[in-house]
């Protein structure tokens, strides 16, 4: 059994914190009201942040501070000025998603211990030493992972001395976290920027199955599954909910923290959690964690099923009885609030007041007489004490350089900040006309604050080096080259119409096809293996043997544990789109640390948010000009909600064998094409394809290549333009003679147009 196991609380405003606090938590993570992925939380402001660790130390909590989207070039440096006031801190942790981020901590703030968040995607074993080389301490791995992947994980994660933390209560999306691109694509309202905007929880019009809401599934709950968890290795039990209130996170924290401390105890489970359906949810499931993947984890009503659950447990049939049910819950959760309320009034995160009065005379030292409410160890004062300060040098009679309440207040009102209230700055006791050397006021003041912040150094502020901006190793004049990316074995024969560089995307699942394709890939040698973003268990060892086998010249790799592989073989490897690179940092994390040759930039940035990118030394920037428009991508199956399906649950023929395809459609009239290949997950899509030109002759001079993409994945039942056609009308446009060309590009659109009907290029210009 795990010496350790963690309860971690969400907190999404104060009263939340302090509940989790109260009820029992090792530990709670909030976010600020900036660089989090629930904007729609109240959330806390620095100050308020202060105040919670101060309060949780005392308590034996620790603080997790979520940082956990994607960053925007423009946004490091404001960015490196909070990281310094974290570092400042007694901060426990913080939450991350975008490497870049990830990179900027490892490098300038060591002292700082990372999280990688479950936006990160991680699902195999061969994530866990990427984002350790990175930094990571902690790993908080997908929701979608059974218990045997996530013990094989855990295991491995182990050997780097990396710990994991499992979700084991509240929302599931039905997507993977951090790939889902649901209203980005429309709006601008990213997932990977904390402003999901629940497309999965959405009324859509009644499916061929009957139901309206067929993307919504149950809350996730491992109340009875913690003994198979501790047993698995999982250092962190996780709960969700950082938009949910102090009675929710009170009622789930003390139920988890009885139900787990009574196991410890006696080896069994000893709480029934009928608690947790006291508090909002939608129903729970722990399909996920069981690998039961089912039609029983929807749930056709996204709102509170509490009320449901009370009044199918009572067995009411009639009107009155129902009202008597929904009176006694209505009644129970006014006294759950109540309660929580009482319990956490007492609770405090107000600065601690400090006094500063300095008295002095000629031939003695300036003394600085500190009085606080403190806190710490060793010279560190303790609660209701006071202590004094000396100058190293005496104070002398002086017409010149004088020692005033000026000179003194400009050094030390800086203490009136996040951690102390100052409340007084008294220097009546300093006589008149005397004179210390400026250098012992500093020393002064570096020494009080060595006191107060528990005998820790304060670190100074960094200022992130200016990042070199590095021109293509081609001549910048050149167009960019193209790229395809294909699926179908069938069209290699492209080859025979274009000297373009051809990927070829593999599968998600394999079970015994991956040795057809380490055949495959030698007998195509021109080929670029192309990974894609989810590999889990076998799929990956699969993926790993193709890797390994084969040992192409270069790869694309939407996956970090294949592009961690890959750098160990000394494969030469480009990011894929997926990985959601946003600004120049992730570039260096992976050309630095794991010698990536390229990347594809984000396609939900805008061109003025690409301007903005610093390409490193040797190294090549992509961009996807031609694609279906993903907007989600599940283990579980969409097509249970939406036309049906003759089995209850998914097995293990179904990734291999199902290649179905359909649409929902909302409320607005808006349709989505749902689309699932062979080998693949099921994915939700727009029902316009993706297609910039514009970028052609906006950013030439920054990108190595433009790839179009010819999988036919996300047409669902569209008939696919002729792709021999569409691949000479964009060699055209790439053309360095006839960029200049209006007539000939306004012909080549014409027929992109025609080719292309239903397109859209608005992330172009909304971006994030």
């Amino acid at each position: 059994m795990s010496p350790k196991i963690e309860l971690l609380a969400p907190g999404g405003d104060i009263d939340a914190i302090k509940a989790a606090i109260i009820a029992g938590a090792d530990a709670v993570y909030c976010g600020l009201d900036t660089f989090n992925a629930r904007n729609r939380a109240a959330n806390i402001s620095f100050d308020e942040l202060v105040g919670c660790i101060r309060l949780a130390h005392q308590y034996e909590c620790q603080i997790f501070l979520t940082l956990n989207i994607i960053i925007l070039e423009r946004e490091f440096k404001s960015l490196a000025k909070l990281l310094t006031k974290l570092a400042n801190t007694t901060l426990d942790g913080v939450i991350v998603q975008d490497l870049g981020l990830l990179y900027v901590l490892n490098k300038h703030f060591p002292t700082l211990d990372i999280h990688a968040s479950t936006q990160l995607t991680t699902h195999n074993i061969g994530q866990i030493p990427f984002l350790k080389k990175l930094g990571s301490s902690r790993v908080n791995l997908s929701r979608e992972l059974n218990l045997r992947e996530i013990t094989a994980i855990t295991e491995v994660s182990r050997e780097e001395e990396v710990l994991t933390e499992v979700f084991v209560h509240g929302s599931l999306c039905v997507a993977f976290s951090g790939l889902c691109y649901s209203t980005s694509a429309s709006v601008g309202n990213s997932g990977n920027r904390g402003r999901c905007s629940q497309a999965c929880r959405e009324e859509y019009k009644p499916t061929e199955s009957g139901n309206k809401f067929p993307l919504n599934i149950k809350d996730n709950s491992a109340f009875f599954d913690l003994p198979a968890l501790i047993d698995a290795g999982v250092h962190s039990f996780k709960v969700e909910g950082r938009i949910k209130g102090a009675s929710y996170v009170h009622t789930v924290i003390d139920s988890f923290r009885k139900q787990i401390d009574g196991f410890v105890e006696t080896g069994e489970l000893l709480e029934d959690g009928e608690r947790l359906y006291k508090v909002f949810n939608r129903d729970f499931s722990n399909a996920f964690l069981r690998g039961d993947l089912n039609q029983s984890m929807f749930i056709e009503n996204p709102r509170d099923n509490s009320k449901y659950h009370a009044i199918d447990k009572s067995n009411a049939i009639s009107v009155v009885q129902i009202h008597e049910v929904e009176q006694n819950l209505s009644n129970e959760k006014e006294e759950i609030n109540t309660s929580v309320f009482d319990k956490i009034k007492h609770l405090s995160i107000d600065k601690k007041p400090l006094s500063l009065i300095f008295s002095g005379s000629a031939g003695s030292p300036l003394t600085l007489s500190v009085k606080t409410q403190g806190y710490g160890e060793g010279k560190a004062i303790t609660e209701d004490q006071s202590f004094e300060l000396t100058s190293n040098n005496s104070l002398v009679a002086s017409d010149k350089n004088c020692i005033d309440a000026d000179a003194i207040e400009k050094r030390f009102k800086g203490f009136n900040n996040a951690h102390f209230n100052l409340i007084e700055l008294n220097c009546d006791a300093v006589e008149n006309n005397l004179s210390i050397p400026f250098k012992d006021l500093t020393a002064l003041k570096n020494e009080l604050s060595l006191i107060l912040n528990d005998n820790s150094p304060v670190h100074p502020e960094v200022i992130l080096p200016k990042l070199t901006r590095h021109a293509k190793q081609e001549d910048p004049a050149v167009k960019a080259k193209l790229s395809l990316l294909i699926s179908d074995e069938t069209d290699i024969n492209l080859s025979n119409v274009t000297d373009a560089d051809i990927y070829f995307k593999l599968p998600d699942a394999y079970k015994r096809g991956c040795t057809k394709y380490v055949g495959f890939f030698k007998e195509n040698p021109t080929l670029i293996p192309w990974f894609p973003s989810v590999l889990i268990g076998k799929d990956y060892d699969a993926a790993l043997n193709i890797l390994e086998q084969v040992k192409p010249k270069l790869i694309v790799t939407n996956n970090t544990g294949i592009a961690n592989r890959a750098f160990e073989l000394g494969i030469r490897w480009i990011a894929g789109p997926f990985l959601n690179t946003t600004n120049s940092y992730v570039l260096l994390a992976m050309k630095e640390s794991f010698d990536c040759e390229g990347a594809f930039i984000s396609n939900e940035i805008n061109h003025q948010q690409m301007k903005t990118i610093a390409r490193p030394e040797n190294f090549k920037l992509f961009y996807s000009i031609y694609h279906p428009i993903l907007l989600m991508t599940s283990r579980q199956c969409f097509f249970q909600q939406s036309v049906g399906c003759e089995k209850p649950r998914i097995d293990n023929g179904c990734m291999l064998s199902c290649d179905k395809s359909t649409s929902i459609t909302n409320l607005k009239g808006v349709s989505f094409a749902i689309d699932k290949q062979l080998a693949g997950y099921p994915s939700i899509y727009n029902n316009d394809q993706f297609l910039n030109i514009d970028i052609i002759n906006d950013l030439a001079a920054l990108f190595d290549g433009f790839m179009i993409d010819l999988t036919n994945i996300g047409a669902g039942d569209k008939e696919s333009p002729d792709k021999a056609v569409l691949i000479e009308q964009f060699e055209q446009l790439l053309k360095k003679d006839q960029s200049n060309d209006p007539e000939q590009q306004i012909k080549i659109k014409t027929v992109l147009d025609k080719l292309v009907p239903e397109q859209t290029n608005v992330q172009y210009y909304n971006g994030l």
